[in-house]
């Protein structure tokens, strides 16, 4: 069904006046929100404040305890949430081809079998796009590689309205920047949850935030959402402030004592009782998080110094990987360094390196004297999910040591935005947020001289995120960072290590935009595609001013899927057979001309997903 606004216009979904608990405290109040044709809304609040439950509510899997949830029954939705699927077995592209599980579309669960051959092209575009294999077995990718395979699946089905949870996640920069072109132009209805600032503010049109059981809706874009979101907490703050000095007026007007018979001043007590139900049921808003950085005394100038290294993988069945070639750098005291590069390019072998927890193949590495390093790493391995914040936090004891002195664990967990009573809860029961609040938490009841930090903004919400900011802003210490959110890069690091598909690192001065200024500059070819790109039809203009396909183009389109499968095909051939171990050991120029004819047919069949999209974009006769 479709719930008419008093406007006159048509929501596609409606969410009106829905309350829904979980214990004792709503965490939603009866909440209202209405998502038009054509929105592209963020949704924002910090962790544990209902987003993701929101977005469940409007695909169907979950229902409200009291109003309304209406969705359009002749709109499709589609929606990407943080669980991970664990349990199909088949190739990703099988995996991409199969149905998710979202009811009330009017749709039987699929299967790849009967699959039309636009379909698998697609599935395979966007896989390949998110750097995942398409003939790969779903289950052996890691917990990001599903995630990735998730995202191209949900995008394959192109369903009318697409709900996306912490998208970005697991996906490195350039990824990143193609799927915000993408939903930019390709999607035209999009209700998005994310930490990234710089992909909110080029895909929202709209922004809600959840605030304590309540939705606000602001028609702009995310930086104007600031300002008024700023406007509108200052102005709570003086309502309250005056409400309070009323209601302290009237406890003391009923101290000096009251002749209740009088019925004016039974009357006032009436109102003075609904003014004290009235505060009960206040719900403040939380504190900030407290974050602050225990610094140890300070490192030598020299933090490390690394020397035509070299470092690869070698594994049973697949050969040597190479991950870093010659690599010569220095970092110093103070340096705060990006690290940048594609999924699986090495970002992480680099800080072992740094760390001595891997030793290079060749070259050499020379570590400064006195550091303190703290490793803030993706797979949380400093928190035990089976034990509990106190005893993850302090072992048990009631206090934990910051700074030199002894403070209550339950204060400490407040600084971070725990309530205490959740102080024996297990960390297994925490959103992923939640999860990264408290490893910060951990790491900062240590002194340290160097912080190296692992995609730290996974999951944050963006004010706990503006507040790490600042406080790395500030640390005196040595920095390293591996992010993919660029407005980050942008304003804590001072110069960036990026990856290159040589696997070779080269070094730029500034943040990630100053590479990204830089690369372009040097680099002929890349100028030479945006400018391509930027004149391409359909990029900047409407669709009813794009140009028909040709006869000829149509023959074209029509034999683009085999063409792309031979290629694939191939490209999977070559992968088997370098992935033996003999065939490192065959004459050097059969392995150069291998892996030289398997960029040909990568580079090949980019183009020829390029030139796909761009004829099915073109339109027909």
């Amino acid at each position: 069904m479709r719930y008419s606004q008093p406007g006159g216009s048509v929501a596609v979904i409606s969410v009106k006046d829905v309350v829904l608990r979980f214990g004792d405290e709503a965490l939603f109040d009866g909440i209202t929100l209405h998502i038009e044709e054509g929105d592209r809304l963020c949704l924002l609040g910090r962790n544990g404040t209902g987003k993701s439950t929101l977005l469940k509510l409007m695909a169907g899997l979950l229902e409200p305890d009291s109003g309304l949830v209406a969705r359009s029954r002749d709109r499709v939705i589609g929606l990407l949430g943080q669980e991970i699927d664990e349990g199909f077995t088949g190739t990703c592209l099988e995996f991409c081809l199969s149905s998710e599980e979202v009811p009330d579309q009017g749709k039987e669960p699929g299967s790849p079998s009967g699959i039309s051959s636009e379909s698998e092209v697609e599935s395979r575009r966007f896989l390949t796009q998110l750097g995942v294999n398409p003939e790969a077995e779903y289950r052996t990718l890691s917990g990001g590689g599903r995630r990735r395979a998730m995202t191209a699946r949900i995008l394959a089905k192109k369903p009318d309205i697409l709900l996306l949870d912490e998208p970005t996640n697991h996906l490195d920069i350039n990824s990143v920047l193609w799927l915000e072109e993408y939903l930019r132009k390709q999607v035209p209805t999009l209700i998005l949850i994310t930490h990234d600032r710089a992909f909110a503010k080029t895909v929202a049109t709209r922004v809600a935030e959840i605030d304590r059981g309540q939705l606000f809706s602001f028609d702009c874009g995310y930086d104007e959402f600031l300002s008024r979101k700023q406007a509108l907490l200052e102005t709570e703050e003086q309502q309250r402030a005056k409400f309070d000095k009323r209601l302290a007026a009237e406890e003391a007007w009923l101290r000096r004592g009251v002749k209740a018979r009088r019925t004016r001043d039974e009357g006032r007590v009436r109102a003075l009782m609904a003014m004290r139900e009235r505060y009960r049921l206040r719900r403040n808003r939380i504190g900030q998080v407290s974050m602050k950085a225990q610094e140890a005394e300070v490192s030598g100038d020299l933090v490390a110094e690394l020397t035509a290294v070299s470092f690869a993988y070698s594994e049973q069945g697949s050969g040597e990987t190479p991950v870093i070639e010659n690599l010569s750098t220095t970092i110093m005291r103070g340096d705060r360094v990006g690290i940048v590069g594609p999924n699986g390019c090495g970002k992480t072998t680099l800080i072992q390196l740094i760390l001595g927890k891997l030793k290079p193949d060749t070259g050499s590495i020379r570590l400064g004297t006195n550091l303190r390093p703290l490793y803030f790493d993706q797979m949380r391995s400093l928190i035990n999910p089976e034990k509990t914040l106190l005893e993850n936090l302090s072992g048990g004891d009631d206090s934990v040591v910051v700074g030199g002195r002894s403070r209550h664990i339950n204060a400490y967990l407040q600084d971070f935005l725990f309530d205490p009573d959740r102080a024996k809860s297990p960390v297994n029961i925490l959103s992923g947020g939640e999860q990264n609040r408290l490893m910060l938490a951990k790491l900062f009841t240590q002194p340290s001289n160097l912080l190296v930090l692992d995609e730290p903004t996974n999951d944050l919400d963006m004010e706990t995120l503006d507040l790490l900011e600042d406080l790395l802003s500030e640390y005196q210490g040595t920095i390293l960072l591996v992010s993919h959110d660029r407005e980050f890069l942008d304003n804590i690091v001072t110069d960036c290590l990026v990856f290159t598909p040589d696997s070779t690192v080269e070094e730029y001065v500034g943040g990630y935009s100053d590479w990204r200024a830089q690369y372009k500059a040097d680099d002929p070819g890349e100028n030479a595609a945006r400018t391509k790109e930027k004149k391409s039809p359909g990029d900047t203009r409407p669709r009813d001013r794009k140009t028909k396909r040709s006869y000829k183009e149509q023959q074209e389109l029509a034999s683009l899927p085999e063409t792309i499968a031979a290629l694939e095909q191939e490209i999977h051939q070559l992968h088997q057979v370098m992935a033996d171990p003999e065939f490192y050991r065959r004459e050097g120029d059969e392995v150069a001309q291998a892996t030289a004819r398997l960029e040909t047919l990568q580079a090949d069949l980019e183009r020829r997903y390029d030139r796909w999209q761009f004829l099915e974009e073109r339109g027909g006769d």
